[in-house]
């Protein structure tokens, strides 16, 4: 492939709002252009990349006996709505009506469809258990796309789906996936840290994330600096250390103007571990609009998704105060004392009230507190749990290791889905005697063009990405130093014998100064540079450099085609 034949144009300076290395690279290298917010095309040298990625992970998928399809994207509202999700789905799933004014989704995901193929594939036992997977387009219409391929509003993704008869048999294949998960990252060069997370719109019981640790991450992670915890930040739990007390009689105190707890407890002389946080939320449960209060330690920030998840809740916003005041709860008062649960109040308690004693609370009156609040005894929920955020300093679970939050890109995804789509959308088949059984399914996603990028994250310099061998545009770069006829007749002669060996080369034939050149080979990150100028030619001789490598060394032209070779092991 010659540079002056190709659809490839570099920039010079990092383009106004892109921040993340790979947003950088990708743009400046000619790897992608932006159409819109969270749209991107892929040039011609970005999709020689991602189609080797998807070599990799097809090599992979059908090692563990995958079935490659592929699955429409515009889709009928109908299979959204038997799953329940095109109701409880936001805005980010768009939504249209085709010309018969038939409404129609474009698939986020896949569930559904992979699961109206199979109820239209599958009736005995004996078909079980099977994968499918697929490289398709999604639409997911993000609020806040950014950082380049790593959060966009149209994205392939290889999603695959698995059905078995058993949990036992979704638990074998599962770790069979995740084993596959890190042997497809191996080889495009990341190690990643795997965490449990959240499930999500996907639903389920049980979720890990592949994270590629980075600083630049948009995800949090917390991790336990002996190795024995992983989780993300959405779902993480912790130890809660306590000390047992007596309660001690509740006593009223005057507190005119302190409404936070920083405020409070400067105010009363005591450590924010011994207040009582309350936060407010509104959200619609059980069809009707509910106010949902959550009592936790002072010292500790309110679990939004843990709290989602315990209620089984699309959303929450924080509660206005009319709302509040409507129940008899003072805003910068509240507490739980005093308040009785209806069915449009929820009340949850977290681990560190209902575990804990005598804590300051507010007293639901303008200007007052109350000492020495007890659980039990001065009020009562059955909703505790773990509803507040981990971050560094905590506990792990067992109380044994320090947990830190280190900051991630998710690159990969596996879940067990149990029942959730199949059962809904009635997809079944026939056991031995003949029974009708629901198959229970698995899920695992990995995004190739946010895969791109997080290589980029993990291989990089100042000047540019640093391709993995087995994924890189080119295997070689030949740039020629001038325009002289030996010059040109050796790049020819070069770039013809290793096309002959099986080498994909690029070789930058442009009327360009070598500054120029040399700068665009950074961009373009290939892992062999040669070079080819009228000095060292006269020598017999051109310049090789690996693009990890800051220098360069003057070796035989001769030495070339064994050097490659050497090099790709081939």
């Amino acid at each position: 492939m010659r540079v002056t034949q190709s659809v490839v144009k570099t920039l010079r300076e990092a383009p106004a709002g892109a921040e993340l290395p790979s947003h950088i690279f990708l743009l400046r290298g000619g790897y992608v252009k932006q159409l819109a917010s969270g749209v991107y095309s892929i040039m011609p040298f970005g999709k020689r990349i991602l189609q080797k990625i998807e070599v990799v992970i097809r090599e992979e998928m059908n090692r563990i006996d995958g079935q490659e399809v592929e699955l429409p994207l515009s889709q009928p509202a109908e299979l959204w709505q038997e799953s329940g999700r095109y109701t409880a789905v936001g805005s980010e799933l768009l939504r249209f009506k085709d010309r018969t004014e038939h409404p129609m989704v474009l698939a986020m995901t896949h569930e559904e469809a992979v699961t109206d193929m199979a109820r239209h594939y599958l009736s005995s036992y004996k078909q079980l258990p099977f994968m499918v997977y697929q490289f398709q387009l999604k639409f997911r219409d993000e609020p806040r796309s950014r950082g380049g391929l790593v959060r966009v509003r149209e994205f392939t993704m290889k999603d695959g789906y698995s059905f078995h008869r058993t949990d036992e048999d979704l638990d074998a294949y599962y770790q069979r996936v995740y084993t596959a998960y890190e042997r497809i990252f191996q080889r495009v060069g990341i190690r990643p840290v795997v965490v449990k997370s959240d499930t999500g719109i996907m639903g389920g019981k049980l979720a890990h994330e592949f994270m590629l640790e980075t600083g630049h991450g948009e995800d949090y992670l917390i991790l336990a600096r002996d190795g024995s915890y992983a989780a993300n930040q959405e779902i993480a739990e912790f130890h809660r250390e306590t000390v047992p007390e007596s309660p001690l009689p509740v006593e009223k105190v005057a507190t005119p103007g302190y409404k936070t707890i920083e405020d409070v407890s400067g105010f009363l002389s005591v450590d924010a571990k011994k207040t009582m946080k309350v936060v407010l939320y509104e959200t619609e449960h059980a069809k009707r609009k509910t106010l949902v209060m959550v009592a936790l330690r002072g010292d500790l920030e309110a679990g939004e998704i843990k709290i989602r998840n315990y209620l089984k809740v699309p959303w929450l916003l924080p509660a206005q105060d009319d709302f509040i005041r409507s129940f008899g709860i003072v805003p910068g008062y509240a507490s739980p004392v005093g308040i009785a649960e209806r069915s449009d109040l929820l009340i949850l308690s977290d681990l560190s009230i209902a575990e804990g004693n005598n804590f300051v609370a507010g007293a639901n009156e303008e200007g007052f507190h109350l000492r020495h609040v007890n659980f039990r005894r001065d009020f009562q929920t059955p909703h505790c749990g773990d509803f507040a955020k981990a971050v560094s300093g905590h506990k792990s679970p067992d109380g044994k290791a320090e947990l830190h939050a280190v900051r991630g890109i998710e690159i990969g995804n596996i879940f067990k889905l149990g029942t959730k789509f199949s059962e809904s959308m009635n997809c079944a088949y026939l056991d031995e005697s003949g029974q009708h059984k629901i198959p229970i399914m698995g899920c695992y996603g990995i995004g190739v063009g946010r895969l791109m990028a997080a290589v980029v994250e993990n291989s990089h310099d100042d000047f540019g990405p640093i391709w993995p061998e087995e994924i890189t545009p080119f295997h070689v770069h030949l740039v020629a130093i001038g325009k002289e006829p030996e010059v040109v007749e050796a790049c020819e002669k070069l770039q013809a014998e290793w096309d002959a060996a099986g080498f994909e080369v690029l070789f930058d034939d442009r009327d360009e100064r070598p500054g120029v050149k040399f700068k665009d080979a950074d961009l373009w990150g290939v892992p062999v540079r040669v070079a080819v100028g009228k000095k060292t030619l006269a020598e017999g001789c051109v310049e090789w450099k690996l693009r990890k490598d800051k220098e360069h060394t003057v070796v035989p032209l001769s030495s070339t085609s064994d050097r490659l070779k050497s090099h790709y092991r081939k």
